[in-house]
């Protein structure tokens, strides 16, 4: 990692070399993604088992495609019981904490007979898509898919890629099982997105596609876009420590790699007022990096993406927290909680030191599904607002109609819209 003093000039290199991780960077992929839409879109099926079969090795058929009860009873007798209770618990937070963010519909009356109000209802259906083949996220199959439940979306389709031997990870379909899924494919890359945006013979369209992936999943779901919902375009993982001199610095160095290890563009950034913080931290972070398993990708990580930054001041360490908009914040000073008040741009806020970000990731209940890359500017972390669509509700008697409609001719006039002036009129004609 590389220690610097903050000014204003390391500020500004800093910013711009994270940016340079943004998924708007991905333009080299974009014509082979759009390619392998436009391809699936076209031949649906066919297509698609070609892209499974180039990609992840594994040769399924339309009666194969789709996750079977048998398949997740045989999940269900591999997956350690102790684990299982894990992913429960971890669930019953999830699903408490996203409980919480229900809306309602509401209606506003007046005595002269006007009701206006909010019609809150859940989309028919959302596609859920989970990274896989050698690797297993239950973490990222609970995230996406509870909220959506919570929502009331009745169909939950979630795909993720095979392995070779055509089979879907135990461990990541007993998540899906146990959180609601309503059917899981096995498939994956751009290929699965433009199967959820434009339907297949086996795979019907969804509203909205959620959830991680690489740079082809990425860029897919930025093609998508407009013919369906997404979430987000999501980027490499981060994480951002505010910390003085009350830290312990073993425990900062932990969590920068907790991140760190994810990808080789993963950011991992302290943000200190002591320089002797700033030290022990580093060399905690070099001794780690010697015994997790994860070394070449650690490495590589902090040396492209690694900072220590020593600020003059609490403030300025505020300040290029809040620029900065990192996905994951941990507060570690004296007063975390009055730190976090003059936190404007963050994903998740992890406040005291024993508040590290894997609490987050895994069992909480906020959702670890966050915004990336700055875009905490104007993003929010997925939730049950996700899920859900608002239409607006709009009765007016002909009382109450009477007293606006000269204010309504006026503005229609103004804007040379006769058309809507005259369906005013034509009530009140005589």
């Amino acid at each position: 990692m590389r220690t610097l003093r903050l000014t204003k000039s390391s500020a500004v290199n800093v910013l711009n070399d994270l940016l340079k991780r943004s998924p708007n960077n991905y333009d080299a992929y974009a014509d082979t993604v759009a390619a392998i839409v436009n391809d699936v879109k076209a031949r649906g099926d066919e297509a698609l088992f070609e892209y499974t079969e180039k990609f992840d090795g594994a040769h399924l058929t339309a009666d194969q495609v789709c996750v079977t009860k048998e398949e997740i009873d045989e999940a269900y007798e591999k997956v350690d019981k102790e684990l299982l209770g894990v992913i429960r618990r971890s669930m019953a937070n999830i699903r408490s904490y996203h409980e919480k963010q229900k809306r309602y519909g509401w209606f506003d009356t007046t005595s002269d007979g006007t009701i206006l109000g909010q019609k809150v209802s859940p989309l028919s259906s959302a596609g859920i898509y989970v990274p896989g083949g050698k690797a297993a996220y239950p973490s990222s199959v609970l995230m996406n898919t509870i909220p959506a439940q919570v929502a009331g979306v009745e169909n939950i389709i979630m795909v993720t890629p095979p392995g070779k031997d055509g089979k879907v990870n135990p461990t990541t379909l007993v998540a899906a099982c146990e959180a609601g899924a309503t059917k899981i494919f096995k498939v994956g890359g751009a290929q699965a997105i433009a199967a959820l945006a434009y339907g297949t013979q086996s795979i019907p369209k969804v509203d909205k596609i959620v959830g991680p992936g690489n740079i082809y999943v990425a860029l897919a779901k930025k093609a998508v876009y407009g013919h369906v919902s997404i979430d987000s375009i999501a980027g490499p993982s981060e994480i951002l420590v505010i910390a003085d001199d009350t830290a312990n610095p073993e425990y900062v160095a932990a969590d920068l790699l907790s991140q760190a290890e994810h990808d080789e563009l993963a950011s991992a950034i302290l943000v200190t007022t002591s320089e002797t913080l700033a030290a022990k931290v580093s060399e905690h972070v070099q001794r780690f990096v010697e015994q997790l398993s994860r070394k070449d990708i650690l490495e590589k990580s902090l040396e492209n993406y690694g900072y220590i930054l020593i600020a003059d001041d609490l403030e300025s360490a505020i300040d290029i927290a809040n620029d900065i908009a990192s996905e994951h914040l941990e507060i570690v000073t004296a007063n975390p909680f009055e730190v976090m008040t003059k936190i404007k741009n963050a994903g998740a806020i992890f406040l005291g030191e024993n508040s590290s970000e894997p609490l987050g990731d895994y069992f909480a209940g906020p959702n670890h599904i966050l915004p990336t890359n700055g875009t905490a500017k104007f993003f929010s972390p997925l939730g049950v607002d996700d899920f859900v669509k608002k239409s607006s509700i709009i009765y007016y008697s002909r009382e109450a109609l009477e007293k606006a409609k000269d204010d309504i001719i006026n503005f229609a006039q103004a804007e040379s819209l006769t058309a809507h002036a005259n369906s005013i009129k034509v009530r009140f004609k005589d």
